[in-house]
């Protein structure tokens, strides 16, 4: 017999680029193929939400034992994912932590039968197959149930003069259970089809897909049960499901969550009261566009008004009739959409200011997808550029970039997009000098070689929008947080298919997102080479 105790088992789990995801989409679309996969560790937010679900736990025992997630952008990219033998003692750790607290907080309720006593057998394992399947995502077998039932029997013994019981058990099952492999990765093993190395995913394992995907967790009881009665592999299927999920106020949570990763504002580097007004405008035009009025999606930059509070109206300089929160228009001036937004313009700021390059490099990564290497290894990033002259303006002082054979290639490309935001400081608020230098004005113009000029959110919202290139990028960034990982140039083709889908959609979000759970390569994994 197959034995899952006492060791867990962890599982492996500057130059610039010169062209957009748009260059390589707008090539004849090859064929689609099935994403290559392999085992995910679950992100520490997954594991904190799933462990919240199992046992009723808030207190994050991920976040609080184990060591943070990489963000590139995105927190769930299983290629950083490094096994380690802290990374056991740490999960061990947690373990003990959350069992010993399910048994104080939430025992009767986890547990779900009444022991008759320290041996009762039938309790222990009705406890262990209700538990265990929305732990591993699937139903037991009678092996797996008999290796956890095999925990009782400390239950009936006395060590050190502690007297055990049945709850001593249940507790050792939550413990080994939230260190198995199969909670803590997802592991796919589905069935072989007749292309090389391609599986066809069963019912329990395309359901997960979807629960992680669509609500950042594990499924829950009602999720399993449809899984339970098979039918996923058939898209339709799969497409109803997963609209019924995206109605779901967990769906909003994620896809919010996702835009915070892509957009770079998940932390926002200023005091509580005005991070959180700063996250209530950006949540409300996120919900705005995808849920409550299923708008063109590309009016999360376009937007001509934005939800604020006093706080904000201040803070922005725009009226608030009635002083109450509501939804206002920016009027005249360069304002638009959610790259306006305090939120987004306080990320990639450097030496506690805005940076132009960190915009560029915003933009370039962010929003067109391209890839801009590390500086060279000689590059002093750590101290802000300086002019020849002792200019203390920042157009002076960045000027040096591109006096610099070595560095004026890349900066050549980012800085000049970061000069087009520099009007708006960290906060959002307007500005026509530099902070504390009134000398230094800014005259706001940005250039993005190859497309044109501009100046404000506005411009360039318009920009990203009249090139296409925003649609292939939001797309290829929804595809890489799906999939944990960065694309390959031959899974491309994929992107380009979703974002032929998604204009002819009106640009609908969250119809993405049911075009992509309800395509047959959804349902499929393919094996990594050799």
């Amino acid at each position: 017999m197959r034995s899952r105790f006492p060791m867990l088992v962890v599982l492996a789990g500057f130059a610039c680029s010169d062209g957009t995801i748009g260059d390589t989409l707008g090539a004849p679309v090859a064929a689609p193929i099935v994403f290559e996969s392999v085992a995910r560790r679950l992100s520490l937010v997954e594991l904190d939400r799933t462990i919240e679900a199992l046992v009723g736990d808030t207190t994050s025992p991920a976040t609080r034992f184990l060591t943070p997630d990489l963000f590139t952008p995105y927190d769930n990219d299983y290629v950083q994912q490094q096994p380690s033998r802290a990374l056991i003692e740490a999960l061990d750790q947690m373990a003990a932590d959350v069992a010993a607290r399910a048994m104080t907080d939430h025992r009767d309720a986890i547990v779900g039968c009444t022991p008759t006593g320290a041996g009762d057998t039938v309790c222990m394992r009705d406890f262990i197959a209700r538990f265990g399947k929305r732990a591993l995502r699937r139903p037991l077998s009678t092996d797996e149930i008999d290796d956890y039932a095999a925990l009782q029997s400390y239950a009936t013994e006395s060590v050190s003069g502690v007297t055990n019981d049945f709850y001593t058990g249940v507790a050792l099952v939550i413990r080994a259970m939230l260190q198995d492999p199969e909670m803590l990765y997802r592991v796919e093993v589905g069935v072989p089809t007749d292309k090389p190395r391609v599986t066809q995913l069963g019912d329990h394992e395309i359901m997960t897909r979807l629960a992680f995907l669509l609500w950042g967790e594990a499924p829950d009881d009602a999720l399993l049960a449809i899984a339970d009665a098979g039918g996923l592999a058939n898209a339709q299927t799969r497409r109803s499901v997963a609209s019924g999920m995206l109605a779901d106020s967990r769906a909003r949570a994620q896809v919010q969550r996702f835009h915070s990763m892509w957009l770079g504002y998940r932390a926002i580097p200023h005091p509580p009261a005005l991070a959180q007004a700063f996250a209530r405008e950006t949540t409300a035009l996120i919900d705005d566009v995808v849920f409550d009025n299923a708008r063109d999606y590309r009016e999360l930059f376009t937007s001509s008004r934005t939800f604020i509070d006093a706080t904000l109206a201040t803070n922005y300089a725009l009226p608030l009739p009635g002083g109450t929160p509501a939804w206002v228009e920016y009027g005249a001036g360069g304002r638009a959409g959610i790259l306006s937004h305090g939120s987004v313009l306080s990320t990639f700021g450097k030496f506690s200011d805005t940076s132009p390059t960190q915009r560029g490099i915003f933009v370039r990564t962010r929003l067109f997808c391209e890839e801009v290497l590390p500086p060279p290894p000689d590059a002093n990033v750590d101290a802000p550029p300086s002019s020849t002259d002792g200019s203390p303006c920042k157009a002076n002082r960045y000027a040096q970039h591109r006096e610099s054979a070595s560095c004026a290639a890349c900066h050549g490309r980012l800085d000049p997009i970061g000069f087009g935001l520099e009007n708006y400081d960290m906060a959002g608020r307007y500005r026509t000098h530099d902070d504390g230098y009134e000398e230094c004005t800014i005259d706001g113009r940005g250039e993005i070689i190859g497309i044109g000029s501009f100046s404000g959110p506005k411009e360039l919202a318009d920009m990203l929008i009249s090139s296409h290139t925003l649609d292939a990028c939001v797309t290829q960034q929804m595809y890489s947080f799906a999939i944990g990982r960065p694309l390959t140039g031959d899974e491309l083709p994929q992107v380009e298919r979703a974002t032929q889908r998604f204009a002819a959609s009106g640009y609908d979000f969250r119809g993405m997102l049911l075009d992509f759970v309800s395509d047959d390569l959804f349902a499929q994994k393919r094996e990594p080479a050799q």
